[in-house]
């Protein structure tokens, strides 16, 4: 980073920083058309050695972690600043898949509950562009219940020793370091004997493989650890103290996956196939822009799409000033979730046929994504538990009945035991 542009950034007011940003975006930045932007593959390494490529020159020009301490590397302004880079870089090549997970989960949780030696080290590289942090997280045993991980970590000595398996990690194979949670104690309830593990993917005693999803993508991975060693550097918190890590961790997902991360460095579709529906030009190219029903259809969904691009700000304020509680993000994760599977199956519904019949025309592509119109309700812990959630913890309804509350892991049933 520039040490010119570093410490103008900080007396600068948001119109004086929009300008400045203006100005050298248009002098090096790759120019696009937000409507048809790059195809960006995240299931390809290209995709994300192009993502590192262009996160080094926002660095150099001092435009990454706008809103990062200005210890690890960022700027440390506020979310208005990056509110105003966004808008000014929304006609620019970003490297947005670098947003999700690396920069608004990852990184952010390391911001909150690491050490000083892995803030400096791993946020510092991830704003340079010289990394990428992955989650591994889901089990292939244990769904959405994030405490009943069964990867053990024993300590023998010095060192931690890891065994066991985690799956669904979402551009696992592209990443440098992943956050892994692990049972370090197995005589205490399930929430109370777990350890955040900061972990070098690249370190002996780890095999990963491609999971390749039924729309034939290859984003996600499954990942085994057999004797992979550690050391106490590794730990993310404190020992037997991971849950608050996830938790930490999940409260970040939670506002990520729904847009509501001030640690996202631009913003827009990612490619063309993630960009909104645009509802008239399907029904004319269908013959249909005079019909009712798909009038209606389509009105429907352009409200909903409204709601929430108002609703992202406004629970955003509210957490920040304390009228919700930090766990009001899980509002924009489920409303997220509910307008993707609505908009992807409006979307079908109009193109009917067309849809999921190749006439060379583009629109199978539809029927392609329909295939995968799931996975914004279970990124993040699935839907049903941010329903959870939100009853929970901010209309403040009784929990759940759980039969395993208060029991020491080891005498919990499992499987088919």
């Amino acid at each position: 980073m520039t040490d010119t542009a570093s410490s103008t950034a900080i007396s600068e007011s948001v119109q004086e920083f929009a300008a400045r940003a203006r100005t050298w975006l248009a002098e090096n930045m790759p120019r696009i058309d937000p409507d048809k932007p790059p195809f960006s593959v995240r299931a390809e390494a290209v995709s994300w050695e192009r993502a590192k490529e262009l996160q080094r020159r926002l660095y150099a020009g001092g435009f990454t972690g706008i809103c990062f301490p200005r210890e690890y590397g960022g700027l440390g302004l506020d979310h208005a600043y990056q509110r105003a880079f966004d808008a000014e870089s929304r006609y620019y090549e970003m490297p947005l898949i670098l947003n999700t997970p690396t920069l608004t989960i990852c990184a952010a949780t390391i911001l909150d509950m690491g050490s000083d030696d892995q803030k400096r080290d791993r946020i510092s590289a991830v704003l340079r562009g010289d990394e990428i942090l992955v989650q591994l997280l889901s089990e292939p045993s244990g769904g959405s219940d994030l405490a009943g991980v069964i990867t053990r970590a024993d300590r023998r000595g010095d060192r931690w020793i890891i065994n066991g398996a985690k799956t669904w990690s979402t551009s696992a194979f592209a990443g440098d370091y992943g956050l892994m949670l692990a049972r370090t104690d197995w005589t205490v309830p399930k929430h109370e004997g777990l350890t955040m593990f900061l972990v070098p993917l690249k370190s002996p005693g780890i095999t990963m493989r491609r999971i390749k999803e039924a729309n034939g993508s290859e984003e996600f991975c499954e990942e085994f650890f057999d004797g992979l060693e550690l050391g106490d550097d590794a730990v993310v918190g404190e020992v037997n103290n991971g849950w608050e890590v996830a938790s930490r961790q999940l409260f970040h997902e939670r506002r990520a996956v729904g847009g509501g991360s001030e640690f996202a460095s631009g913003s827009g579709a990612e490619n063309m196939q993630e960009l909104p529906t645009d509802y008239v030009a399907l029904a004319e190219s269908t013959g249909q822009g005079d019909d009712p029903r798909v009038q209606e259809l389509a009105g429907q969904a352009l409200v909903r799409r409204i709601v929430k691009d108002q609703l992202i700000p406004h629970i955003s304020r509210a957490v920040a000033t304390g009228a919700l509680p930090p766990t009001g993000g899980t509002l924009i994760r489920l409303f997220h979730a509910d307008q993707t599977e609505f908009e992807v199956d409006t979307t079908l519904a109009i193109a009917g046929t067309a849809g999921v019949v190749d006439s060379g025309d583009g629109l199978m592509d539809i029927g392609v994504r329909y295939l995968s119109r799931q996975t914004a309700s279970l990124g993040g812990g699935s839907s049903e538990m941010a329903r959870n959630v939100i009853g929970e913890r901010i209309l403040g309804f009784p929990r759940e009945m759980a039969a395993d509350r208060g029991v020491p892991f080891n005498q919990v049933k499992r499987g088919k035991t």
